[in-house]
């Protein structure tokens, strides 16, 4: 569990700096909460709200959330699972149902003959 807290904004332009090429610094931060129209000292504590609308500023986005970036944690554990990849179907047409083969029994239900398979047949 993510345990959250207030940090400053010399932190909070480190741990920006660490995310990519770019360096941050404390007024790059409060160019960013200009931009967000909030006011913003050097004093000021940021919580996970405030760093997300920061984020929200960054172009491209950095690929972290105003909580995780708050956290008392940092950098923020790497998670064992890879992400997801994207999904793209090949071929549409393998998902559609019994309907594009009409003629044909899907195999459930009761036998033909109204026997079980398998059963003895009586009265040879």
């Amino acid at each position: 569990m993510i345990r959250l807290q207030m940090i400053n904004v010399q932190e909070f332009a480190r741990r920006l700096s660490t995310l990519g090429a770019d360096a941050f610094t404390s007024d790059d931060v409060v160019d960013l909460a200009t931009a967000a129209d909030v006011r913003i000292s050097a004093e000021l504590e940021i919580d996970a709200t405030l760093a997300q609308r920061l984020l929200d500023q960054i172009s491209p986005t950095p690929s972290i959330t105003g909580t995780q970036i708050a956290a008392s944690q940092w950098p923020p554990p790497q998670s064992s699972r890879p992400a997801a990849p994207s999904v793209s179907f090949s071929s549409p047409g393998a998902v559609d149902g019994p309907a594009d083969q009409p003629g044909r029994s899907r195999g459930s239900g009761p036998a033909r003959s109204g026997r079980r398979p398998g059963s003895r047949r009586t009265g040879r």
